[in-house]
């Protein structure tokens, strides 16, 4: 079971890493690669044809059109990160706003967490040794919910 993370640049890899501690933990093997949508469309391609990788995720600022591109070249799932750039909108309707027959599933802005845990529960369809531990982390937050992003608490 593998998830193949592709972000549009190197300032990106600070967000990708928080994927790749999350899946690390879950067991589930996860490749990251700086691959821009504009700047390295051969390569965006070259990753996408990986027969390995079960599910993507992209992330990029601004135009974030790297999810849409990778959901163009897989039938394979593809969840976006939008990243905040500025001031986010401009990447979170790039990702959300795909035309109808190039699904990507968005998460919010740099939630990289909640995207390497729906790629878990998208590969626990596959792979059921992961529904025990995707229930053993939520009855984790039962029992102390997380703070929410910004506070202080």
């Amino acid at each position: 079971m593998k998830v193949t993370v592709l972000v549009g640049s190197k300032s990106d890899l600070e967000v990708a890493e928080k994927v790749r501690t999350r899946l690390t933990e879950f067991g589930v093997e996860c490749e990251v690669h700086v691959a821009s949508a504009h700047r390295n469309p051969d390569k965006v391609d070259r990753l996408v044809r990986d027969p390995a990788t079960d599910v993507f995720i992209a992330m990029a600022g601004l135009s974030a059109a790297l999810p849409g591109v990778v959901a163009a070249r897989t039938l394979k799932p593809v969840i976006g990160v939008p990243l905040h750039r500025g001031l986010g909108l401009d990447s979170l309707l790039s990702v959300v706003q795909m035309p109808p027959g190039i699904p990507v599933a968005a998460v919010g802005l740099d939630a990289a967490e909640n995207a390497a845990l729906l790629a878990t529960a998208i590969l626990a369809l596959k792979f059921p040794e992961l529904v025990a531990a995707l229930e053993k982390y939520r009855a984790k937050w039962r029992e102390e919910p997380p703070a929410a992003p910004g506070s202080s608490t």
